[in-house]
């Protein structure tokens, strides 16, 4: 049996507000949003060269210095939520996609529903890009971070700085 590391966690200030990261030896399991209200929850923050990474690709990203992430990843998640995730980080920066979109791209056009839960559950917000799925109508449709941030989001793709602030 192979051990598993124990998570450790950094905040970070960002125009989205107090954002947590967590990581384990592995790679990232989580980034949270609005994390204000839970920050004395979290415990002690314990730096890791993979928090460290996740941190500085964040502040990149929100600079608009960065458009991919280079960071592993150890989220926990079904077969079917990895292969969702997996799609969602082949959206290229800037860009939306529906939810049917992604369900035929992983070949099961049925799966449109799946996919949205798949989409809801990504536990790693921003790097894993889920608020690139709209509506098939191209509205803005549920995220987990409120859908004014998922808004934000993609107004500093765009190239909107001035929105994002």
């Amino acid at each position: 049996m192979t051990a598993v590391s124990s998570a450790r966690h950094l905040t970070m200030e960002s125009p989205l507000g107090l954002m947590a990261v967590s990581a384990v030896d592995e790679g990232v399991t989580y980034v949270h949003m609005g994390v204000e209200e839970m920050k004395d929850a979290w415990g002690p923050e314990e730096a890791t060269p993979v928090l460290e990474a996740a941190v500085d690709q964040l502040e990149a990203y929100f600079a608009g210095e960065l458009k991919e992430f280079d960071l592993p990843l150890a989220a926990q998640g079904t077969a079917f939520q990895h292969k969702v995730w997996a799609e969602l980080c082949r959206i290229p920066y800037g860009e939306t996609v529906s939810y049917m979109d992604i369900a035929e791209r992983i070949g099961d056009r049925k799966a449109v529903r799946a996919v949205g839960l798949a989409n809801g559950r990504n536990p790693i917000a921003i790097v894993v890009p889920c608020h690139r799925v709209i509506g098939a109508n191209g509205k803005l449709t549920g995220y987990a971070g409120g859908l004014w941030r998922k808004e934000r989001l993609l107004s500093l793709e765009r190239g909107e700085p001035a929105l994002f602030a």
